[in-house]
């Protein structure tokens, strides 16, 4: 094992669950076999699926902190509660709008969608004996589909955008505004749709499906997907998160063998750029991204899947950072929106895990004391506030989203493009390879560059082409224009006496570059079997459990 120790801001990042008093109890927790995350949650209220009769329910709880109890709301939650009930048959998916902390959508086997509003009023008098439990009542009903919806997603930049999943193997977009028919329907998938993910600028929406391909859709304009791979190659469970602004795209499977896997992969051509093997549990893993850089991996269902891994992903390469062990599993999760986080406790995300019959809070904490606020470790959070309207969204108008400051509150707009489509999805992995023939061209548009305001170069830190503004490929570069254009005679003594040195520093570049990609080679080897070995004695031990009991 390497004595070196990579250095990191969230090496220590530990889980902190709620005491019990803080979360909930009493949860009567849908059976429905259908495969979704069963809670939601926006900055104030969360969503569960919930066991009714006579028809489906979800039931709306004020928001549980991990470091304090819920102000005048019961812990242990009364048989008898409000349900948002308007569904003839079971609720499947719920989603909290993230422009709006008090809308939420929901799907259910019934082929309906609908949008709730939660008016703060409603949980006033919870628990007294002169309490009548009144219930939800949606403010908007849209026919989705002749089966039942999967799913549901809003978009997170355009207001009043939300996507669905139907049993028909599509997906629909509406404005709310003006339901009566769907903006966009996206086709071509070939079985049950399992999961769903826009992008951070709603640009984009990949999807995983059981008939084992990843697909990725120009949402507003419909159709098929725009690029369709291979994806893992189980048929159990597959989920899909995008990676925040890396372009990038992390979704969990299973292999042919039962494996459960974690996958990365570029957007450009959707080219695979690393699997990992997690173990051979047969739950299905939950994937949550923080703009941290952290991907969150929960199981699901198993007796023995109640642990959340977390890894930092840097270079191309996922870091396992630790582990948050629990021997009650998990039924289901779903992260609270980060500009909700108690920055005061540094904590970087926090996660609400559904048991049997209770919702537990995890506040992951980076152990620090300081009484100022820590801005290495809380980048900007998506705003509240829309970027674009659904009416600009549908026209074809992009923008990036907008972002706040979690020390001060000021919302602005992010940094960073929205990537155009779909004609520049195939010229992203053509363009990394190219960065270094491009050098030489960059001389010539030094004279322009000098001349004018450096602000677009700064404009363009983000993108793709930011590699080639940087100042090393300058100097190498310029020597060689001046070498072919011969402005004066006078130059070629100064000119020779650069070439060398550059000709040098380009040889020590190349072999610390194959040194660095065989270094990172290494730790993908080493981390692999690192966690094969887990696997292994985790395996053991099953079957250490299982020896006993059968001799019992």
């Amino acid at each position: 094992m390497s004595r070196f120790v990579r250095a990191s801001k969230y090496r220590h990042v530990f889980g902190h669950p709620a005491k019990k008093e803080y979360g909930y109890e009493n949860i009567k927790v849908t059976n429905s076999a259908w495969d979704t995350n069963f809670i939601s949650a926006s900055g104030q209220y969360i969503s569960v699926n919930w066991n009714a009769s006579g028809g489906g329910a979800f039931a709306i709880l004020p928001l549980p902190s991990p470091f304090q109890t819920v102000s005048g709301f019961p812990q242990k939650l009364p048989d008898s509660l409000p349900l948002a009930r308007s569904h003839t048959a079971a609720v499947l998916d719920t989603d909290w709008s993230p422009h709006n902390d008090s809308i939420v959508a929901s799907g259910g086997e019934d082929g309906k969608v609908m949008i709730w509003k939660v008016e703060a009023s409603a949980f006033e008098g919870w628990g007294q004996e002169d309490w009548v439990p009144q219930d939800f009542d949606p403010v908007a009903r849209i026919d989705g589909s002749p089966r039942k919806i999967g799913q549901v997603l809003f978009h997170p930049t355009a207001a009043n955008v939300l996507a669905s999943a139907s049993g028909e193997h599509t997906i629909k977009l509406w404005d709310l505004a003006n339901t009566e028919e769907a903006k966009s329907v996206l086709t071509g998938h070939g079985d049950a749709i399992q999961s769903l993910s826009f992008n951070p600028t709603g640009t984009l929406l990949a999807t995983t499906c059981r008939d084992r391909k990843l697909r990725l859709f120009d949402p507003r304009a419909g159709g098929e997907a725009v690029r369709v791979v291979d994806s893992h190659g189980g048929i159990k469970g597959s989920r899909v998160v995008w990676m925040g602004d890396l372009d990038k795209i992390a979704t969990t499977g299973f292999s042919r063998m039962s494996d459960r896997q974690v996958s990365i992969w570029e957007t450009g051509g959707l080219g695979n750029l690393k699997t990992i093997v997690l173990d051979q549990s047969s739950g299905v893993v939950m994937p949550f991204w923080s703009d941290n850089n952290i991907l969150f991996l929960a199981g699901k269902g198993q007796v023995f899947d109640g642990n959340i891994r977390y890894y930092e992903y840097e270079s191309d390469t996922l870091y396992a950072l630790s582990e948050h062990k629990s021997a009650e599993p998990q039924r289901g999760m779903c992260f609270l929106p980060r500009r909700s986080l108690n920055v005061g406790e540094c904590e970087i995300a926090r996660a609400y895990k559904v048991q049997s019959s209770s919702i537990e809070p995890i506040a992951f904490i980076v152990p620090r004391k300081a009484d100022s606020f820590q801005s290495d470790i809380f980048p900007p959070a998506p705003s509240s506030e829309p970027s674009l309207s659904a009416s600009e969204f549908f026209a074809g108008k992009t923008a990036p989203r907008n972002v706040v400051d979690l020390s001060s509150g000021a919302n602005y707009a992010s940094s960073v493009p929205p990537p155009t489509i779909p004609a520049a999805i195939p010229t992203i992995p053509a363009a990394i390879p190219t960065i270094p023939a491009a050098i030489p061209t960059i001389p010539a548009a030094i004279p322009i560059i000098s001349g004018s305001p450096p602000a677009p170069a700064v404009a363009r830190s983000n993108s793709y082409n930011a590699p080639t503004a940087s100042p090393p490929p300058r100097q190498e570069s310029t020597p060689i224009t001046q070498a072919s254009s011969q402005p004066t005679p006078a130059s070629p003594v100064v000119e020779s006496k650069r070439a060398q040195p550059t000709s040098t520093d380009s040889a020590l570049k190349e072999e610390n570059a194959r040194l660095t990609s065989e270094l990172r080679e290494a730790r993908e080897k080493i981390r692999n079997l690192e966690l094969l070995v887990e696997s292994i004695r985790a395996n053991s031990r099953k079957a250490a459990e299982m020896l006993q009991t059968s001799l019992q």
